[in-house]
């Protein structure tokens, strides 16, 4: 598998964003829930697989989907650096479920250049399940997200998803997965010179 830049889209949380660390950490330093780790979100819906109230797991999330940086989210490792390269090809495309815009954006300008938020296209649409419209729109073959319900979804309209990797979806899909920004870099049409 071989793919141009431009023909390539991602989802933001669980790919680009490392949400499940934001919450593993807010749960225990705000809440003392601190006997969880990654490997324990086994389910995407949190609360089936934690012993947290709906209430809590709720609260935390809208935290991080309020205030990306207050909250301290990071970027999963290589993602900036992938990022940042295939924006000097081509602009990058991220469609999120989130529905503000805002801190994602503020999000973006703190850890990506200039540069490279410039040549970054964001769609904030609100609804795991209306993400082929958008990525037809954008005229992308390839989407990488962390939901296997989506990239179930996804296969089923045309369009070729490559699952992320996390605890939540091992087990739930038999589709193309990759564990690492380095995987999808490995997959990208860039110049030779360009090495992560």
């Amino acid at each position: 598998m071989q793919i141009e830049v431009n023909q390539i889209g991602f989802d933001l949380d669980g790919v680009i964003a490392d949400t499940a660390e934001a919450f593993i950490r807010l749960a225990c330093e705000e809440y003392d829930f601190c006997s969880y780790s990654l490997n324990d979100i086994t389910s995407f819906q949190v609360e089936d697989c934690l012993d947290m109230p709906i209430q809590l797991v709720e609260k935390i999330f809208y935290s991080i989907l309020e205030d990306s940086l207050g909250t301290q989210l990071k970027p999963m490792s290589g993602a900036v650096e992938v990022i940042s390269r295939m924006s000097r090809t081509a602009p990058v495309t991220i469609i999120t479920a989130r529905s503000q815009e805002r801190p994602v954006t503020d999000w973006l300008t703190h850890h990506f250049s200039s540069a490279t938020c410039s040549r970054i296209q964001l769609v904030a649409m609100g609804d795991h399940d209306d993400k082929a419209r958008y990525i037809h729109e954008h005229k992308l073959r390839y989407f990488v997200d962390d939901r296997a319900e989506t990239c179930c979804s996804l296969q089923q309209q045309n369009i070729v998803p490559l699952v992320f990797d996390q605890p939540w979806n091992r087990g739930r899909h038999q589709l193309h997965s990759v564990t690492s920004w380095q995987e999808i870099h490995n997959l990208l049409q860039l110049p030779d010179t360009d090495q992560p």
